[in-house]
């Protein structure tokens, strides 16, 4: 009797250990994109295209450097969500272990939102905790910035996989994530830049010259040390490729990525565009919380 009764607890130990395993590898991350299937980010985009009902927790959020438009609309993405909100300063540049970190302060937290230039980090951190970690910059990644310039581009041009996108420049943490997004989307980007930056991947088609129309094109700010102004984009090209709808990823910096000041192009999304953050930080917040 005492080697059943013993058994029997062994069992129960087993199916609860399984099934706190499982419930772990549900919670989503949003690091890359490449964390989200396609059926997520549609989902995503279709919770901004509406509001979004309060959410009940805590949010500790964390930014290194500026963040300008980004900490300002999660902030109030926060507000509006009716969720609490606490800032742990540099918490990624502490010397304690990630599973530490998680370990102490899942506990107190329903999600993280983190802005660090370390993306591995960022990532063990992520694999540690037990709540949602959403990723608001790294050296590698933009995700956020990118959900939400697409979710924008289809508003305003239709589906993505009808329109022609082009990323224009050496390759940054906001176009490695457009690449993430034509491959979990299936659609392709045309990515103009140096032969020494062209890599084979798929849905991304790399080029030296554009010789052909788009509907959009997308700088970024250059990577630091980067300096070759033949990649200036200018008035001329963009006339050249039809007039496209531009998306300067700000800070844009007039003389670097761009040759001319945006405002004066009439193809400019600009500062409306960007107001799309909100929306969609909002939505990334609900649907990251509503999972189980």
């Amino acid at each position: 009797m005492r080697y059943l009764k013993k058994r029997r607890a062994e069992r129960i130990a087993l199916t609860y250990s399984e099934i706190t395993f499982r419930h772990l590898v549900l919670i989503m991350k949003l690091i890359r994109i490449h964390d989200l299937a396609a059926q997520d980010i549609q989902a995503i985009w279709q919770l901004a295209t509406k509001p979004c009902p309060p959410l009940e927790g805590t949010v500790a959020w964390s930014f290194e450097g500026n963040g300008i438009r980004t900490r300002t609309t999660f902030l109030q993405a926060f507000r509006e969500l009716k969720l609490q909100f606490v800032e742990l300063p540099n918490l990624l540049k502490t010397s304690e272990r990630a599973c530490d970190l998680a370990g102490y302060l899942d506990p107190f937290y329903d999600i993280y939102v983190l802005r660090d230039g370390n993306q591995e980090r960022m990532m063990e951190f992520a694999k540690a905790s037990h709540r949602p970690v959403i990723n608001a910059m790294t050296s590698k990644g933009h995700p956020c910035e990118v959900l939400t310039d697409a979710f924008s581009i289809q508003n305003t041009l239709g589906p993505l996989t009808n329109i022609k996108i082009t990323l224009w420049g050496p390759p940054t943490n906001v176009l490695t994530s457009w690449h993430e997004l034509a491959q979990v989307l299936g659609f392709e980007v045309l990515h103009v830049c140096d032969a020494q930056f062209h890599e084979k991947k798929d849905h991304v088609r790399f080029v030296e010259k554009m010789n052909s129309a788009t509907d959009v094109i997308i700088t970024d700010s250059w990577p630091q040390g980067y300096e070759n102004t033949l990649w200036s984009l200018n008035a001329n090209q963009l006339a050249a490729m039809g007039d496209p709808k531009l998306i300067a990823t700000p800070p844009f910096h007039i003389g670097q990525e761009i040759a001319m000041d945006p405002l004066i192009y009439k193809g400019f999304m600009g500062y409306l565009q960007k107001m799309d953050l909100l929306p969609v930080q909002k939505a990334i917040l609900t649907y990251l919380l509503s999972k189980p």
